[in-house]
Parts: C-alpha cells; structure tokens; sequence
C-alpha cells in the first residue's frame, strides 16, 4: 500500500473510473489521520478546505491553509498534509487525471496551456484564497462538480469536463510564463526527492538501510542524511518509521490480519516496538485503533 492509496482509503464517495478518471475524497486530520507524509502521483490534485486549518507543503513550499483555501497541486509534485497544532481541518481531495481533458489529436488548448503547465515554463496561481480576485468563480467550479458527481445526471461528466475547463481557463488568464534557460538547482533536488520516495514506497516493507538508500541515489552516506534532512526535515529512520506506521494504520482498519502479521508486512520485525512505535504516533495501541478508539 502506498502513502497515496492511503491518503484516498477514507473515501467516502467516489466518482472515479478508467474512462472517467475523476474522485473526490473527504478527509479530516486528525479524525482519519494526523498527517499525510510527503509523497507524489501522476494525478492532478486539488485541495479544498471545508472547514478548519492546516499545513498543507508542495514542492516544499509552506501554505497554511484555513476553511475556503484551495491548493492545487500538479502532477508530480511533492507534497504532504498535515495538523496544524491545536487545529483540526476538514477537507475534500479532488484527484483526476489532467490528460482526460486531452483529445488523441493535436490541440492547441494542450499545446499552447497545458503541456507548458506540465513541463514548468508557466506557472499559475496555486493557492487560492478568499481574498484573491477571482476566488468566487473558482471555487463555483469545484461546487459545481462536486454536485453533479453526487447527483449523477445523465451526461453530467459532459459538465463536469466543463467545469474543469472554465477552473483552469481562471488559473490561466493569471498565469506567468517562467522560460526554460536552464533547470534549476531546486529541480534537480526534487527530483532527487522524488526518486528516494518511490524507492521508499517499493522497499519500505525490507531492512532498508542508509547505506542501500545512499547507494540507490549515487550519494555517499554522510551527503545522503544531509540531503534527506534538508529536504524532509526530519532524518531517513524517522521518516521511514513514520511512513510504515501510516500504511500499517491503514491495514489494520482494511484488514483482518493480526497485529502481527500487519507489522511484519510494514517492515516491523519486532511486535514490542511496533506497538510502542505506534502509541507514540496515534495515542492508542494498534488494537486500539482498529476497534475505533482512534476516532
């Protein structure tokens, strides 16, 4: 299971399929987890704050988010969720695959926006508050998409694609191009970031070790811990410790497995460390939480 299947295994309602590639998700931190750890996907994702407040990063970037707030985060980039303290937030996660606005032949809206969206040589507005102007109709966009997936009328995807086009038509009349002189030292770190988490997501369930992690990225050990802490904020073993126990939670509410069993599959070869890893991070042992008393 990876961090992105569980930040969408709370879902609620979901409007996603092969031929409509498009799902919203209601989430609450801390009420169906206390963070989501940085990690990226192919798919678009939009971040729509209902109620609360909270840190949501993107490209390490900070955005502190409050009710109304809405971040749009690209295909690719990393990011993470999570409380801010003494705070709970309410949100939804819209995920949808941008190419389902692509038609198989050559386009102009896809080559003259999009694929300079994708590739970074524009850059359009991505944190969306009520403040800025043009969040009223932005936010209707969204409103209006998310009814129609819950109504289901007939061809309701037809406006759904319609509302998706007018919301990035918004971004876009405020979009500012960057140019393409060169890649960025920042670039090249995220995409160093980037691939130490899909390392991380394939082999987080072995005996994964500093010195393999350093050797999959061409880094010595001692410039390997330096660049994780730079770019994570915390070091390699505590991230890892974090991102089994985040899996591990999820399993223990979608299965049945034992306790044991769950955290031998997440990397936890010792049953006493993992239930006194777990209560540090949730509260509650993993019996606990998967009875409920997380909630």
């Amino acid at each position: 299971m990876s961090i992105t299947e569980y930040e969408n295994y709370q879902e609620k309602k979901s409007h996603g399929a092969l031929t409509f590639p498009y799902t919203t998700y209601p989430c609450s931190i801390p009420l169906d987890f206390s963070r989501v750890p940085l990690h990226w996907h192919d798919e678009t994702e939009i971040v729509y704050i209902k109620k609360g407040q909270g840190i949501i990063t993107a490209d390490f970037i900070t955005y502190e988010m409050s009710a109304g707030g809405i971040l749009v985060i690209l295909p690719g980039q990393l990011h993470s969720i999570e409380q801010k303290k003494g705070c709970s937030m309410e949100y939804e996660n819209i995920i949808f695959r941008l190419d389902m606005l692509f038609p198989r032949q050559e386009d102009l809206c896809v080559n003259e926006y999009f694929l300079p969206l994708l590739q970074r040589q524009v850059e359009i507005p991505v944190c969306l508050t009520q403040e800025w102007e043009d969040y009223e109709k932005a936010a209707a966009c969204l409103d209006q998409a998310d009814e129609l997936c819950s109504r289901k009328p007939t061809a309701y995807q037809l406006s759904v694609k319609a509302q998706l086009f007018q919301f990035f038509y918004i971004l876009f009349s405020h979009s500012v191009s960057v140019g393409t002189a060169h890649i960025p030292v920042k670039s090249r770190a995220l995409d160093k970031a980037k691939l130490i988490l899909k390392y991380i997501e394939t082999h987080y369930a072995e005996n994964l070790t500093i010195k393999e992690m350093a050797e999959a990225c061409g880094f010595s050990q001692s410039h390997f811990m330096k660049f994780f802490k730079n770019c994570f904020g915390s070091s390699f073993v505590s991230y890892l410790r974090e991102y089994r126990l985040t899996v591990a939670a999820r399993l223990l509410l979608s299965s049945s497995s034992p306790v044991l069993t769950v955290a031998q599959e997440t990397g936890f070869d010792n049953l006493s460390y993992f239930n006194r890893s777990f209560k540090a991070m949730y509260g509650v042992t993993p019996r606990q939480y998967r009875e409920g008393d997380h909630e």
